[in-house]
This record gives structure tokens, C-alpha cells and sequence, in this order.
């Protein structure tokens, strides 16, 4: 009968075991130096050799011909265990016999002296299944054993033990075994059983495993049973992690809030009997991976997929903002949550989709703006808004100058009626105007801090500064600052010009329905006051 691989290539000896150093050189020095502990603990996660050491050990402790502290593996005794004729190690699963009748009835058999081993070895796998009554009842065998018995306990979850099972056991924490040592220890398997696979191949199976050997060497038996050289598009295809385009296609919809075709894809996704909490873990894993590829500068390692994927993760983060991605992993958390309790599943998807794809509901959107806000109130300078708002230029109907400051002020039209007009035909942009602003640093520091921002135009004999900060006005009609900024223009382009103010019409309408409108409105009042 065929043997699957994980149980053909068991580990024999310590120094089989991959990924697990500091546990092995521990366990065969003690039995090599004699310094048996009668309990030992096995803990970490599936698949990274507890039991396998575990048999190793009852071997080793009993071996009649032990070399460096590992077992012979050819005297009676090392193959009676493997055999299973040896009944001096028992081998207890404590998922089904977790009861208090269990371990009493251990515990009278712990009394009687091994038959043909040197101790009598007890190998309790997930020990944490035993109920609190049972834990209490091995409590006192585990702490003085006869002296020929040996425990050892393995677990996945060594937080439900209690503490005195703890304090009485010598304990080892097993890791997960690396990707590098896992990848060189599947071509030892495949070269052995006549199996071509890539190196690339190798290494996308011992990702997958997330560090357990037994689910990557299942892998590699069900990859090789189609007769070819294995790749990594065949690992892709045995796992099911290819054709995941829905993924990248409905990630593109949620970034352009396209909530019509992505609840489009949906339905196509659904029609073709994909399973909605299913499709909720694929999309929270699909953002996790973008916010992996976002946040870590060599993501290659914490992400499963082939190098074309990731070249295509790599493309799509790029298009998101970080608060945009921890946003929509949150969403669809709590969508995969409500799932489980809701009527109709798909519904569940589609408002989670609808509230992704509408940016009023969006609240990465509303960080942006505040992150704006914030960003304006440390600098100093006013807040432009970017909103769809029908802003144009109103002409100068009253040029009227002020004969104190050579100030020409345009008057704000208040009729809606008038038609609104952008610049005219003879104005021609100021292009030197940056460095005017940069020239007045040098000797009107408050005022070229409010232009920041600003630009101008040539009107005939007239520069006419248009600027969103509203302290703007105020401070050029005071004559010392509407005198530095003729003098900045004169010392860039060597004319005398006369000064001018552009004025903005704001659909009061517009800002009255927007609160964050207004609020930034204020933020400016506010400043322009203390700047005055």
C-alpha cells in the first residue's frame, strides 16, 4: 500500500529534524549525558515535529545501542516501537479520551514495570483537550512518576494548560520551521522519489506551509501525482490560488468607487457558486497582502503568491492609500462577521461593497480633508479648497484708487443675475510672481507668508494679486506692505507697476451645505485675525 510522503519521511533521528536546533542539541546532549527529565512539553505550532521528536525521544531513552544521543533505529527495541509490538510507549490522543476515568486508568498502568524497554514512555498528543478534572487527577503522577515513567506532553495551544501542569513539566517551544530550510528539505524529498520540481516551486510550497512540514510535504504528494515537472504554476493550480483576477478586478472598483460594477462582478461571482464568507476572506487577504506590499520594503517573504502576482500587488498598492486599505480590511471584517448571522449572505457583501465604493462614506476620504486642514493650520497658510465648486473671476467694474496706497480694488458683484466671466482677453500671467514673493521674504516676511500660495496677473500698468488668504486685503492696503510689494516687483522685472486685487465670487449656496466648508472658513478667520 502507497505510504503518503509525510509518514514515509518521518524523521528517525535528532539530527533529521529540520528547523528545530535548539531543540534537538537539547534533547540528545541530556540523553547523551544521562539527565533524563520524567516529563517533558512539547509546544508550537501543526506540523513543526512535536511528535515526531516525541517518538524520537521514547526511542532514544530506550535504545540498546544509542549513538551521540540518537537511537540506533536497528536494535529490537527501536524497531519493536516502530512496529508498534513494543507496548512500553503509549501513545494517548487526548481528544478523545480527555475524561478523569482515562487518566486513572493510566495512572494504575503506570504502576507495572515496562516488559521488554528500559522505561515506560507516555506520549499524550493534544493534551489540552483533557478536562480540568482529568488534568487534576494526572497532577500527582506527573509530579513523582515511578521511576521508570516517562511523559511526554505535545500541544498546539499551550495557553489552556493549567500552571501546575506547567511548572511540572520540562518545557520546549517548537517554531515554525523556516522557509529556506523547508524549501532544501523538499528537494532532498523529490530528488529521492524521482520527482522533478524548480527551485521557485519549492519555495512557493514552503510559503504556503507557513512553516508546518507535514502540510508541505502533503502539498508536494499531491502536486507530484500528476506525472510532470512540478513549477509554480502547478503549485498554484493544486492549492487553488490561481485565477484570482476577481480579486485584483474588484480591488481596482473599490479604489476608483465604481460601486455599479462591483456589485456587477459580484453577482457574477456569486451566479457561479463562490460561497460569500469565502469571498470575504479572499478580499480581507487580498488588502492584507496590499497593506503588506504598502507598509514592507521586501514583502516577497509575507506574502503567498508567484513573482507575477506580486510584481501586480506591487502596481496596485500604489493606487491606495494606506487608510483606504485598513479601511476596507475593517469593513470587510465586520461584513464577514455579520455573514454568519444574517439571512442573506450576499446582501451582507453588497453593503459592504457600496459603502467601499462611495466616497461620501468613505472615511479615508474624510482624512484627506482633515489631513489638509491640519496641514494648513501648522503652516500658516490658507486652506485652498478642492471641491467641485463653480468659482470664476469677476471683472473690475469700479476701478476706484486709493490715493493713500496706489490700491486698485475690483468690487464684488452680489447679483446673481450678472453674467459671471473669466479673465480677460488682456490679462497675461504674472510668471515671475514666485520670485517677487521669494524677493519680499527678504524685508516683508508676515506678508510674503500670506502670498504664499498666491499668483498674479498683468493688467495694462496694473499686477492684480489674486490670493485665497483672507488677511490678503488687510495687509496690502496698509501702505508700508503695498510700498515692499511695488518694490519686490520693481527689483524683478525693473518696472513700476500699480497694484490691483482680484476678487472670487463662492456660491454661498455650495459652502452653506458643506460643515467642513465652513469650518475651514473659520480656521481662516481665525487666523487672519491673529495675523493682524
Amino acid at each position: 500500500m502507497y505510504q503518503v510522503l509525510y509518514r514515509k519521511w518521518r524523521p528517525q533521528t535528532f539530527d533529521e529534524v529540520v528547523g528545530q536546533p535548539h531543540v534537538t542539541s537539547t534533547l540528545s546532549n541530556e540523553l547523551e549525558s544521562g539527565k533524563v527529565s520524567h516529563a517533558y512539553l512539547f509546544t508550537g505550532s501543526r506540523g513543526t515535529g512535536k511528535t515526531s521528536c516525541a517518538k524520537i525521544l521514547s526511542k532514544a531513552v530506550n535504545c540498546l545501542n544509542p549513538v551521540n544521543g540518537n537511537p540506533c533505529n536497528k536494535c529490537e527495541i527501536c524497531m519493536g516501537i516502530d512496529s508498534g509490538s513494543v507496548l512500553d510507549v503509549i501513545e494517548i490522543d487526548a481528544a478523545s479520551n480527555n475524561g478523569v476515568d482515562n487518566i486513572r486508568d493510566l495512572r494504575e498502568e503506570a504502576n507495572y514495570t515496562p516488559v521488554k524497554a528500559k522505561y515506560r514512555v507516555y506520549i499524550i498528543d493534544e493534551v489540552h483537550m483533557l478536562s480540568i478534572g482529568a488534568f487534576n487527577a494526572l497532577l500527582k503522577t506527573l509530579e513523582e512518576p515511578p521511576a521508570h515513567v516517562i511523559f511526554i506532553l505535545a500541544t498546539t495551544e499551550v495557553h489552556k494548560l493549567p500552571a501546575t501542569i506547567l511548572s511540572r513539566c520540562q518545557r520546549f517551544d517548537f517554531r515554525r520551521i523556516p522557509q529556506e530550510d523547508m524549501a532544501a528539505r523538499l528537494e532532498f524529498v523529490a530528488v529521492n522519489e524521482n520527482i522533478e520540481i524548480e527551485h521557485e516551486a519549492a519555495v512557493l510550497i514552503s510559503r504556503i506551509a507557513d512553516g508546518a512540514m507535514r502540510d508541505a510535504l502533503s502539498i508536494l504528494d499531491r502536486c507530484s501525482a500528476k506525472g510532470e515537472k512540478i513549477t509554480t504554476a502547478s503549485v498554484s493550480e493544486c492549492v487553488g490560488i490561481a485565477n484570482r483576477d476577481y480579486l485584483f478586478k474588484m480591488a481596482d472598483y473599490i479604489c476608483s468607487f465604481q460601486a455599479s460594477q462591483a456589485l456587477e462582478l459580484l453577482n457574477d461571482i456569486h451566479n457561479n457558486s463562490c460561497d460569500m464568507e469565502r469571498l470575504c476572506s479572499d478580499l480581507i487577504n487580498h488588502f492584507r497582502n496590499l497593506m503588506i506590499v504598502k507598509t514592507v520594503k521586501q514583502p516577497q517573504s509575507l506574502i503567498i503568491c508567484t513573482a507575477d502576482e506580486l510584481e501586480r500587488y506591487k502596481g496596485q498598492s500604489s493606487q491606495f492609500r494606506l487608510e483606504k486599505i485598513l479601511n476596507s480590511i475593517s469593513v470587510l471584517e465586520t461584513a464577514s462577521l455579520n455573514i454568519k448571522k444574517s439571512l442573506e449572505r450576499k446582501i451582507e457583501v453588497e453593503m459592504a461593497l457600496v459603502r467601499l465604493c462611495s466616497e461620501s462614506l468613505d472615511s479615508s476620504s474624510l482624512l484627506k480633508r482633515i489631513e489638509a486642514l491640519e496641514s494648513a493650520v501648522k503652516s500658516g497658510v490658507a486652506i485652498k479648497e478642492d471641491v467641485n465648486r463653480a468659482e470664476s473671476m469677476q471683472p473690475v467694474e469700479k476701478a476706484s484708487e486709493n490715493a493713500e496706497n496706489g490700491i486698485i480694488l475690483s468690487n464684488r458683484t452680489q447679483e446673481k443675475s450678472k453674467e459671471q466671466i473669466a479673465l480677460p482677453n488682456d490679462d497675461i500671467t504674472f510668471e515671475s510672481w514666485p520670485e517677487v514673493i521669494a524677493a519680499l521674504n527678504e524685508f516683508d516676511k508676515p506678508l510674503a507668508g500670506i502670498l504664499t500660495g498666491s499668483t498674479a496677473f498683468i493688467r495694462g500698468e496694473f499686477i492684480l494679486i489674486k490670493s485665497e488668504n483672507p488677511a490678503f486685503e488687510k495687509f496690502i492696503k496698509i501702505g508700508s506692505h503695498a510700498g515692499a510689494v511695488k518694490d519686490a516687483v520693481y527689483k524683478i522685472t525693473g518696472n513700476r507697476y500699480r497694484l490691483g486685487i482680484y476678487k472670487t465670487e463662492v456660491s454661498s449656496a455650495n459652502s452653506g451645505n458643506d460643515p467642513l466648508s465652513n469650518l475651514i472658513n473659520k480656521i481662516n478667520i481665525f487666523k487672519s485675525n491673529l495675523e493682524e
